[in-house]
């Protein structure tokens, strides 16, 4: 699930793509994969590939919050939680700094080539 939520996030463009493994510190999820947008729509295009890659996969969203606004959109797979940003959304909240105790994720093989 996690892969594919990166591997949709980064064919939609997604910036600054992270994944943070909270299983250890949350009861909420194993997973987190935070990415951000340059604008509400490009947020918003970046959920709905989530959505769709997801589905594909026959994995079933759980609750999707914040879709309409494109600002700070949280997708609950069960095991995996994706916080899709705008960035000063992103800046704000700074999830990475809430769960530092959690390690990151290597994700260099899912993740495109930058120019």
């Amino acid at each position: 699930m996690l892969e594919v939520a990166v591997k949709a996030g980064d064919a939609k463009r997604a910036e600054d793509i992270v994944a943070l493994d909270v299983e250890q510190v949350s009861l909420v999820a194993d997973y987190f994969a935070i990415m951000n947008g340059g604008s509400k729509r490009q947020v918003q295009a970046i959920t709905q590939a989530v959505l769709d890659a997801e589905s594909e996969a026959g994995v079933t969203v759980r609750r999707v919050e914040g879709k309409a606004e494109g600002t700070w959109v949280l997708l609950d797979f069960g095991d995996i939680v994706v916080h899709i940003f705008q960035e000063e959304q992103r800046h704000y909240y700074d999830l990475e700094k809430l769960w530092s105790d959690a390690p990151m994720v290597n994700l260099t093989d899912w993740l495109g080539e930058t120019a």
